[in-house]
């Protein structure tokens, strides 16, 4: 089974578009818990809840070994019908690239991985040759400082455009097994709205919502395709550190399920007030 089908599987039978990014962080996590045991609970705690899990590699890296052992060992307990994306947003030369391909999909056995596309196709080929799993390609993040260089407007064949645009008409003339996707941030409705315009069919990974202040009702309204299949709204920090007792499980599948329950919401009743034409930039330049 392919990354979209499986997402697409998990959406409709959970009724949800909700993504649970596992990044736990010892400093917030219960005292006296060790991480993969956290991830445990909060997994049994919410797999009916989630169109997908998505784990931070950073996070597990920066504990050592132990770390790694942690994220291989929370990958073999996310349901097998849940899709697992690994959020390590890798970008580098063919010959890096497939060694990175190789941990991540093979050792690590992830669904899909978040990616940089700066250094072009043939840094993200070994990851697309996995027909079977997902690479979602950064297009439009969520943090401040996204604006650095994606919202840059450059010169091509068909008018000025921000490389935000540019990047994701690449990937979409690179999506010829069906396998690639967009992570486009929740911080930036008009973009997002945006990209959804012009690709309605491709997945989108949407980060921001929460901690971060994306306003779920714009994300919703704005990012959600028509099918309801191929978007994934992630959510990290409110989720995973509701509670830091013993009830942390119980306090994350609350807000869990508060939150699903707010994006179906919307679902029957979007908000819509950012004006926005097919033909405007969106960069609000």
């Amino acid at each position: 089974m392919s990354f979209t089908e499986k997402l697409a599987r998990a959406s409709q039978q959970n009724r949800s578009l909700l993504c649970i990014g596992l990044d736990p962080d010892p400093a917030l996590m219960p005292p006296g818990i060790g991480v993969f045991e956290f991830n445990r609970a909060i997994i049994d705690a919410t797999a009916d809840l989630v169109c997908a899990y998505k784990p931070n590699i950073a996070f597990y890296e920066a504990l050592g070994n132990e770390g790694l052992d942690a994220l291989k060992r929370t990958r073999d307990h996310i349901p097998a019908g849940i899709p697992a994306i690994i959020d390590a947003k890798r970008g580098d030369i063919g010959n890096t690239a497939r060694a990175y391909a190789r941990s991540l999909f093979d050792h690590f056995n992830f669904d899909a991985v978040t990616a940089s596309p700066y250094l072009g196709f043939d840094s993200l080929e070994p990851f697309i040759q996995y027909r079977d799993r997902g690479v979602l390609v950064l297009c439009r993040t969520s943090n401040p400082g996204a604006v650095d260089f994606q919202s840059l407007t450059l010169e091509t064949d068909t008018g000025r455009k921000a490389l935000f645009e540019i990047v994701a008409e690449k990937v979409s003339e690179w999506n010829t097994h069906g396998n690639l996707g967009l992570v486009v941030g929740a911080t930036y409705p008009a973009e997002l709205k945006l990209i959804r315009q012009r690709y309605p069919e491709m997945p989108l990974l949407i980060p921001g919502v929460g901690a971060q202040g994306g306003e779920l009702s714009q994300v919703v309204s704005y990012g959600v395709d028509k099918g309801r299949r191929r978007t994934i709204i992630n959510s990290s920090r409110q989720i995973l550190y509701a509670s830091k007792g013993k009830d942390f499980a119980e306090a994350a599948r609350k807000v869990a399920g508060e939150l699903r329950d707010r994006i179906n919401y919307y679902l029957s009743n979007p908000v819509d007030t950012i004006p926005l034409g097919p033909d405007k930039n969106g960069t609000g330049d």
